[in-house]
């Protein structure tokens, strides 16, 4: 689509962010997810150091189908005083079978003499013979300048003199790699134009994010003339990250004109950065630009008035644009237009009843001061709105009564036990839980009162339990607010209880939860 590269490397820089730990199945999930996304070249890893990246370069010729992107293959330029040929890592990158392999090469002359114990000599004939080597064996070839931007202003001549002799051997790309994430946009750009100005190479860009710059610093570098930027998904990475792809493809191609993906590709980017989140196990930022669910959140009642105009009076962009979408808070904060949008949101129109809005504002306004949180309780709300427009709360059961009993026997783990008394279509049922903790007992309860009415009810997951006491001033007497979130195993939707009784607030939060998952399942009451 363009002459700028998309590089992906979250398979290999990404993977060495604290806690992050993926499988070889997990590579090549996200691999193919990325390939979706439509970025030209995807770093697998760095096969023959590392036998899991190993096995990965094995599986993906026989089980991976790419159809945008190329893999490269990671690795280091051959060890001093040896050949290209006959190092035996050169080799493995060879035998990995991927078109691409990206050298990462020493640009800063304490890191060759101190790190590779070598003479800066013999370092530009390190990059030479491997660079000359793979290119021979009709590999092309892309060179990561380590540390190049420190290594330019210790040694501006030398730095200068890799990405030369790399160019001149057949590097098709040389990336000038900020890696320890110091710089910031003015010395990126500076750096880059001088280098273009310096050399006929073609330069990329690695940033990194220790001063919080590093998707500035990739479009500064693209400004002064780079054309191919590296990054990971979700912004992945060592210490604070690496550039957040998504955000720096987002920025050149809807900001600054240039057609990096297919825009139907780039619509897809929220869900694929969210696809991944699940693949690695790592929470999505809600706040990630353009694709975090926050992105385009809002929750002053001046904003919503606004909105209700023209959305692109407070959104700087389509979010459809990135396969995200506009979303409406619901706080003490909101005005009317909060809610009316917020209810078109949901589906419901309010427009032609201005005292029922009136009204339901008023009601959130005063739960607000409880304790509630609506803007992050959506469910919650919801079902607030249908009780307000119906005049009455939807109802799957009647609760006569519950009861939590922990027990705990000397150094035994404690036990809890729930009994929940409850009619639901016309028949009482009362049923008992065990569980971990009182919550885990209540739903195991619930559950076991509900499934002969409702079996859908097995398709309902507790999968998150958040506690904030909301006064702590009053120690162990303080109101609690729980928030609880379920999934259908498709989606999820969050729900909030406030009690000064921290079981009583799980409670409101899990049967409400429960009520909800039912509702977008279409079950009708019974």
């Amino acid at each position: 689509m363009s002459d700028l590269h998309v590089y992906d490397t979250t398979l290999r820089d990404g993977a060495q962010q604290e806690g992050l730990n993926l499988s070889v199945s997990d590579k090549l999930a996200i691999a193919r997810h990325l390939d979706e996304l439509g970025v030209g070249f995807l770093e697998g890893g760095w096969p023959g150091a590392n036998p899991k990246d190993t096995e990965f370069f094995a599986l993906a010729g026989r089980e991976l189908q790419l159809h945008n992107a190329q893999l490269a293959a990671f690795g280091a330029t051959r060890r001093a005083g040896s050949k290209a040929a006959d190092d035996i890592l050169i080799r493995a990158l060879v035998d990995s079978g991927a078109p691409v392999v990206t050298l990462v090469a020493k640009s800063h002359v304490r890191h060759v003499e101190q790190a590779l114990r070598t003479t800066l000599e013999e370092n530009l004939e390190m990059v030479r013979d491997t660079v000359s080597f793979l290119h021979g064996e009709g590999r092309r070839v892309f060179l990561d300048a380590e540390h190049f931007f420190d290594g330019y202003a210790a040694d501006r001549g030398y730095a200068l003199e890799v990405v030369r002799v790399a160019t001149e051997a057949g590097a098709e790309v040389v990336a000038l790699c900020d890696t320890n994430g110091g710089m910031l946009p003015g010395q990126i750009q500076d750096v880059v134009a001088d280098v273009l100005s310096m050399t006929s190479a073609r330069l990329g860009i690695h940033c990194h994010n220790d001063t919080g710059c590093a998707v500035a610093n990739s479009m500064a570098a693209v400004e002064a003339g780079a054309t191919h930027v590296q990054g990971t998904i979700n912004g992945y990475g060592e210490r604070t990250g690496n550039a957040d792809l998504l955000t720096v493809v987002s920025n050149l191609q809807l900001k600054a004109g240039h057609d990096l993906l297919p825009p139907e590709r780039l619509r897809d980017a929220t869900r694929i950065a969210h696809a991944i989140s699940e693949v690695t196990n790592v929470a999505p930022y809600s706040r990630q630009p353009y694709v975090g669910a926050s992105a385009f959140a809002h929750k002053a009642g001046l904003h919503a008035s606004a909105l209700k105009v023209d959305p692109a009076l407070y959104q700087h962009t389509d979010p459809g644009a990135v396969g995200n979408a506009m979303r409406t808070l619901v706080s003490d904060m909101a005005g009317r237009a909060s809610i009316e949008l917020k209810a078109t949101e949901l589906g419901f129109d309010l427009s032609e009843q201005p005292q029922l809005v009136v009204d339901l504002l008023a009601t959130v306004k005063d739960l607000e001061l409880q304790g509630y949180t609506f803007d992050a309780a959506d469910a919650s709300f919801e079902l607030l709105l249908r009780k307000a427009i119906a005049g009455e709360p939807v109802s799957y059961f009647d609760i006569e009564s519950w009861r939590v009993i922990t027990d705990a026997r000397g150094t035994d783990e404690a036990l809890s036990e729930a009994t929940v008394k409850l009619v639901a279509s016309g028949q009482r049922f009362v049923a008992t839980g065990e569980g971990n903790g009182p919550v885990n007992a209540l739903d195991h309860a619930l559950r076991a009162a509900l499934a002969a009415v409702y079996p859908e009810i097995d398709k309902l997951e507790l999968i998150d339990f958040r506690v904030r006491i909301l006064d702590a001033t009053h120690g162990t007497d303080a109101v609690t607010r729980v928030l609880i979130e379920t999934s259908d195993g498709e989606t999820s939707w969050e729900t909030v209880g406030v009690a000064p009784n921290i079981v009583e607030a799980s409670w409101r939060a899990l049967s409400d939860g429960i009520t909800y998952g039912l509702i977008r399942h279409a079950v009708p009451v019974r």
